[in-house]
Protein backbone atom coordinates (compact mmCIF):
# COMPACT_ATOMS: atom_id res chain seq x y z
CA UNK A 1 0.00 0.00 0.00
CA UNK A 2 1.06 3.60 -0.50
CA UNK A 3 1.58 4.15 3.20
CA UNK A 4 4.54 1.81 3.20
CA UNK A 5 5.83 1.48 -0.38
CA UNK A 6 7.20 5.01 -0.69
CA UNK A 7 5.06 6.09 -3.67
CA UNK A 8 2.93 8.50 -1.68
CA UNK A 9 4.04 11.64 -3.53
CA UNK A 10 4.69 11.47 -7.23
CA UNK A 11 3.63 13.11 -10.44
CA UNK A 12 2.52 10.96 -13.32
CA UNK A 13 3.53 12.49 -16.62
CA UNK A 14 1.68 11.89 -19.86
CA UNK A 15 4.59 11.42 -22.21
CA UNK A 16 4.77 13.80 -25.18
CA UNK A 17 1.82 15.78 -23.82
CA UNK A 18 1.52 19.11 -22.00
CA UNK A 19 -0.83 17.53 -19.47
CA UNK A 20 0.55 16.38 -16.13
CA UNK A 21 -1.42 14.26 -13.70
CA UNK A 22 -0.67 15.13 -10.10
CA UNK A 23 -0.94 12.04 -7.95
CA UNK A 24 -0.51 13.46 -4.49
CA UNK A 25 -2.37 12.32 -1.45
CA UNK A 26 -3.56 14.92 1.02
CA UNK A 27 -1.91 13.33 4.01
CA UNK A 28 1.84 13.32 4.44
CA UNK A 29 2.62 9.67 5.08
CA UNK A 30 5.15 9.50 7.87
CA UNK A 31 7.46 6.52 7.95
CA UNK A 32 8.64 7.53 11.42
CA UNK A 33 8.47 5.03 14.23
CA UNK A 34 5.80 7.17 15.91
CA UNK A 35 3.18 6.53 13.21
CA UNK A 36 0.39 4.54 14.81
CA UNK A 37 -1.21 1.53 13.19
CA UNK A 38 -4.62 3.21 13.41
CA UNK A 39 -3.25 6.26 11.58
CA UNK A 40 -1.81 4.06 8.81
CA UNK A 41 -5.13 2.24 8.40
CA UNK A 42 -7.00 5.56 8.17
CA UNK A 43 -4.59 6.87 5.51
CA UNK A 44 -4.99 3.69 3.49
CA UNK A 45 -8.77 3.96 3.68
CA UNK A 46 -8.68 7.60 2.57
CA UNK A 47 -6.42 6.81 -0.39
CA UNK A 48 -8.53 3.92 -1.59
CA UNK A 49 -11.80 5.79 -1.08
CA UNK A 50 -10.62 8.65 -3.28
CA UNK A 51 -9.27 6.23 -5.86
CA UNK A 52 -12.55 4.30 -5.94
CA UNK A 53 -14.47 7.51 -6.59
CA UNK A 54 -12.29 8.22 -9.63
CA UNK A 55 -12.61 4.58 -10.72
CA UNK A 56 -16.40 4.81 -10.72
CA UNK A 57 -16.22 7.89 -12.91
CA UNK A 58 -13.95 6.02 -15.32
CA UNK A 59 -16.25 3.00 -15.29
CA UNK A 60 -19.25 5.19 -16.08
CA UNK A 61 -17.39 6.65 -19.08
CA UNK A 62 -16.42 3.19 -20.31
CA UNK A 63 -19.95 1.84 -19.98
CA UNK A 64 -21.44 4.93 -21.59
CA UNK A 65 -19.08 4.59 -24.58
CA UNK A 66 -19.35 0.77 -24.62
CA UNK A 67 -15.59 0.26 -24.17
CA UNK A 68 -14.28 -2.99 -22.67
CA UNK A 69 -11.26 -2.24 -20.47
CA UNK A 70 -8.73 -4.76 -19.21
CA UNK A 71 -6.06 -3.98 -16.63
CA UNK A 72 -2.95 -6.07 -17.34
CA UNK A 73 -0.81 -6.64 -14.26
CA UNK A 74 2.41 -8.59 -13.76
CA UNK A 75 5.93 -8.46 -12.40
CA UNK A 76 8.67 -7.00 -14.65
CA UNK A 77 9.87 -9.42 -17.33
CA UNK A 78 6.70 -11.50 -17.58
CA UNK A 79 6.40 -10.77 -21.31
CA UNK A 80 3.40 -8.47 -20.83
CA UNK A 81 4.28 -6.01 -23.60
CA UNK A 82 5.19 -8.76 -26.06
CA UNK A 83 1.89 -10.49 -25.34
CA UNK A 84 0.03 -7.21 -25.77
CA UNK A 85 1.66 -6.36 -29.12
CA UNK A 86 0.90 -9.88 -30.37
CA UNK A 87 -2.71 -9.47 -29.24
CA UNK A 88 -3.05 -6.13 -31.00
CA UNK A 89 -1.52 -7.34 -34.25
CA UNK A 90 -3.85 -10.35 -34.28
CA UNK A 91 -7.03 -8.41 -33.44
CA UNK A 92 -6.63 -4.90 -34.84
CA UNK A 93 -8.22 -5.75 -38.19
CA UNK A 94 -11.51 -6.59 -36.48
CA UNK A 95 -11.48 -4.41 -33.34
CA UNK A 96 -10.61 -0.80 -32.55
CA UNK A 97 -7.97 -0.98 -29.83
CA UNK A 98 -6.20 1.60 -27.66
CA UNK A 99 -3.59 1.25 -24.93
CA UNK A 100 -2.52 3.09 -21.79
CA UNK A 101 1.07 2.21 -20.89
CA UNK A 102 2.30 2.55 -17.31
CA UNK A 103 6.00 2.67 -16.44
CA UNK A 104 8.13 4.55 -13.97
CA UNK A 105 10.32 5.96 -16.74
CA UNK A 106 10.78 5.96 -20.58
CA UNK A 107 8.29 5.66 -23.41
CA UNK A 108 9.78 2.48 -24.86
CA UNK A 109 6.71 0.31 -24.35
CA UNK A 110 4.33 2.93 -25.76
CA UNK A 111 6.64 3.27 -28.77
CA UNK A 112 6.43 -0.50 -29.32
CA UNK A 113 2.64 -0.35 -29.11
CA UNK A 114 2.39 2.58 -31.55
CA UNK A 115 4.35 0.58 -34.13
CA UNK A 116 1.33 -1.74 -34.33
CA UNK A 117 -0.71 1.22 -35.58
CA UNK A 118 -2.96 1.73 -32.55
CA UNK A 119 -3.15 4.76 -30.25
CA UNK A 120 -1.11 4.56 -27.06
CA UNK A 121 -0.55 6.99 -24.21
CA UNK A 122 2.47 6.58 -21.95
CA UNK A 123 1.99 7.31 -18.25
CA UNK A 124 5.29 7.72 -16.39
CA UNK A 125 4.81 7.46 -12.65
CA UNK A 126 8.32 8.48 -11.53
CA UNK A 127 8.79 6.87 -8.12
CA UNK A 128 5.23 5.55 -8.17
CA UNK A 129 4.80 1.78 -8.31
CA UNK A 130 1.29 1.60 -9.80
CA UNK A 131 -1.28 3.42 -11.87
CA UNK A 132 -4.35 4.83 -10.17
CA UNK A 133 -7.80 5.80 -11.44
CA UNK A 134 -7.05 9.53 -11.40
CA UNK A 135 -4.09 9.10 -13.77
CA UNK A 136 -6.11 6.88 -16.08
CA UNK A 137 -8.97 9.38 -16.10
CA UNK A 138 -6.67 12.10 -17.39
CA UNK A 139 -5.17 9.78 -20.01
CA UNK A 140 -8.68 9.12 -21.33
CA UNK A 141 -8.89 12.76 -22.39
CA UNK A 142 -6.40 11.92 -25.14
CA UNK A 143 -8.47 9.10 -26.68
CA UNK A 144 -11.59 9.06 -28.81
CA UNK A 145 -13.54 6.55 -26.75
CA UNK A 146 -16.42 6.71 -29.23
CA UNK A 147 -14.22 4.79 -31.67
CA UNK A 148 -12.63 2.44 -29.14
CA UNK A 149 -13.88 -1.09 -28.49
CA UNK A 150 -11.00 -2.51 -26.47
CA UNK A 151 -8.78 -0.54 -24.10
CA UNK A 152 -5.83 -2.30 -22.52
CA UNK A 153 -4.12 -0.71 -19.53
CA UNK A 154 -0.61 -2.11 -19.10
CA UNK A 155 0.13 -1.39 -15.46
CA UNK A 156 3.54 -0.76 -13.91
CA UNK A 157 5.43 -4.03 -13.43
CA UNK A 158 4.57 -4.87 -9.82
CA UNK A 159 2.62 -7.67 -8.15
CA UNK A 160 1.80 -5.71 -5.00
CA UNK A 161 0.20 -2.24 -5.19
CA UNK A 162 -1.82 -2.64 -8.43
CA UNK A 163 -3.94 -5.25 -6.64
CA UNK A 164 -5.56 -2.58 -4.45
CA UNK A 165 -6.23 0.09 -7.08
CA UNK A 166 -9.37 -0.17 -9.18
CA UNK A 167 -8.95 1.77 -12.42
CA UNK A 168 -12.55 1.32 -13.56
CA UNK A 169 -11.66 -1.74 -15.63
CA UNK A 170 -13.95 -4.62 -16.51
CA UNK A 171 -11.36 -7.09 -15.23
CA UNK A 172 -7.81 -7.45 -14.02
CA UNK A 173 -5.71 -9.95 -15.97
CA UNK A 174 -2.58 -11.15 -14.18
CA UNK A 175 0.25 -12.40 -16.38
CA UNK A 176 2.72 -14.85 -14.88
CA UNK A 177 5.70 -16.20 -16.77
CA UNK A 178 6.77 -19.80 -16.22
CA UNK A 179 10.29 -18.45 -15.65
CA UNK A 180 9.14 -16.80 -12.42
CA UNK A 181 8.28 -19.87 -10.34
CA UNK A 182 5.00 -21.58 -9.57
CA UNK A 183 4.77 -20.23 -6.01
CA UNK A 184 4.07 -16.60 -7.01
CA UNK A 185 0.30 -16.87 -6.30
CA UNK A 186 1.10 -17.76 -2.69
CA UNK A 187 3.77 -15.08 -2.32
CA UNK A 188 1.60 -12.32 -3.85
CA UNK A 189 -1.95 -13.52 -3.15
CA UNK A 190 -3.72 -10.14 -3.37
CA UNK A 191 -3.10 -9.66 -7.10
CA UNK A 192 -4.28 -13.19 -7.90
CA UNK A 193 -7.32 -12.78 -5.66
CA UNK A 194 -8.21 -9.52 -7.44
CA UNK A 195 -7.77 -10.92 -10.96
CA UNK A 196 -10.38 -12.59 -13.12
CA UNK A 197 -7.91 -14.34 -15.43
CA UNK A 198 -4.41 -15.74 -15.09
CA UNK A 199 -2.42 -15.82 -18.32
CA UNK A 200 0.41 -18.29 -17.80
CA UNK A 201 2.92 -16.99 -20.32
CA UNK A 202 6.06 -18.36 -22.04
CA UNK A 203 4.81 -21.95 -21.93
CA UNK A 204 7.02 -22.68 -24.94
CA UNK A 205 9.93 -22.66 -22.44
CA UNK A 206 8.44 -25.39 -20.22
CA UNK A 207 10.65 -28.17 -21.67
CA UNK A 208 13.69 -26.27 -20.41
CA UNK A 209 12.42 -25.38 -16.95
CA UNK A 210 11.54 -27.06 -13.69
CA UNK A 211 8.07 -25.51 -13.44
CA UNK A 212 5.01 -27.37 -12.20
CA UNK A 213 2.02 -25.97 -14.13
CA UNK A 214 -0.60 -27.89 -12.16
CA UNK A 215 0.88 -26.78 -8.85
CA UNK A 216 0.89 -23.16 -10.01
CA UNK A 217 -2.78 -23.37 -10.99
CA UNK A 218 -3.58 -25.08 -7.69
CA UNK A 219 -1.86 -22.25 -5.79
CA UNK A 220 -3.71 -19.61 -7.82
CA UNK A 221 -7.06 -21.25 -7.11
CA UNK A 222 -6.17 -21.62 -3.46
CA UNK A 223 -6.24 -17.81 -3.15
CA UNK A 224 -8.95 -17.32 -5.80
CA UNK A 225 -11.14 -20.36 -6.49
CA UNK A 226 -12.88 -18.55 -9.36
CA UNK A 227 -9.79 -17.46 -11.31
CA UNK A 228 -9.70 -18.67 -14.89
CA UNK A 229 -6.41 -19.84 -16.40
CA UNK A 230 -5.17 -19.75 -19.99
CA UNK A 231 -1.73 -21.04 -20.92
CA UNK A 232 -0.10 -18.98 -23.67
CA UNK A 233 3.10 -18.21 -25.49
CA UNK A 234 3.26 -14.76 -27.04
CA UNK A 235 6.29 -15.93 -29.02
CA UNK A 236 4.99 -19.18 -30.53
CA UNK A 237 1.30 -18.23 -30.52
CA UNK A 238 0.31 -21.24 -28.42
CA UNK A 239 -2.92 -20.60 -26.52
CA UNK A 240 -3.43 -17.11 -27.96
CA UNK A 241 -6.67 -18.09 -29.71
CA UNK A 242 -8.08 -19.20 -26.36
CA UNK A 243 -7.10 -15.82 -24.86
CA UNK A 244 -8.93 -14.04 -27.68
CA UNK A 245 -12.02 -16.20 -27.15
CA UNK A 246 -11.91 -15.29 -23.46
CA UNK A 247 -11.82 -11.57 -24.36
CA UNK A 248 -14.82 -11.95 -26.65
CA UNK A 249 -16.75 -14.02 -24.14
CA UNK A 250 -16.04 -11.61 -21.31
CA UNK A 251 -17.04 -8.62 -23.43
CA UNK A 252 -20.37 -10.29 -24.26
CA UNK A 253 -20.96 -11.21 -20.62
CA UNK A 254 -20.35 -7.60 -19.67
CA UNK A 255 -22.72 -6.41 -22.39
CA UNK A 256 -19.99 -5.19 -24.77
CA UNK A 257 -20.96 -6.10 -28.32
Amino acid sequence: MCTTCGCEHHEATLESQALHVHHQHDDHHSHAFGTTEARIVQIEQDILSKNNNYAEKNRHSFEEKNVAVFNLVSSPGSGKTTLLTRTINDLKAEKNIAVIEGDQQTSQDADRIRKTGVDAVQLNTGKGCHLDAHMVGHALELFNLEKTELLFVENVGNLVCPAAFDLGEAAKVVILSVTEGEDKPLKYPDIFHASTLLLLNKVDLLPYLDFDVMKCIEYARRVNPDIEVVQVSASSGEGMAEWYRWLDRYRVLRGKR
